[in-house]
């Protein structure tokens, strides 16, 4: 019944979730570099699928390479886990007209062991989560916005 309740009050005062599932027209240039295009193709499905260059809004994303720091060493010195960070710099067009910059950054540690392989794949795996928190920090602040200036005008 409590539920039943609180559906009926919130139908009738305006508020529509901010991610509803709508496709939101804004493109994403192409982002340089292997972690660019996961980002991008990230971003994409966050709004909806890839739009054309002459959407509504524009997004533009820099991103630089993934830093890495040890964390820990084993008592011999030798590192035992690392981490890796990515920073992003995006601007958020509307058609010429920039209404939203900054600076998102999403790191996460990994184990680093002596087995290359293993090695390469924890490294992989870590990339992937932060470009993953990247995605979801900035297509956030473009979705949050873009429908700010729908419901403005």
């Amino acid at each position: 019944m409590k539920k039943i309740f609180a559906i009926l009050l919130l139908s009738g005062c305006g508020f529509t979730p901010m991610f509803s599932g709508d496709d939101m027209d804004i493109y994403v240039e192409k982002i340089n570099g292997i972690n660019g295009i996961e980002l991008r193709n990230a971003l994409n499905a966050k709004f909806g699928g890839a739009h054309s260059d002459n959407s509504m809004y524009k997004l533009v994303v820099d991103l630089d390479e993934p830093s890495k720091t040890y964390k820990g060493l084993d008592t011999t010195g030798t590192a035992t886990w690392q981490a890796v960070k990515l920073t992003a710099h995006y601007k958020l067009y509307a058609g010429d007209e920039m209404i939203a910059s900054g600076n998102e950054s999403a790191g996460e540690s990994y184990t680093f062991v002596r087995y290359l392989v293993a090695a390469n794949a924890s490294y992989n795996n870590a990339v992937q989560n932060a470009v993953s928190v990247l995605a979801d920090k900035i297509s956030s602040r473009a979705i949050a916005e873009t429908k700010g200036r729908q419901t403005n005008k």
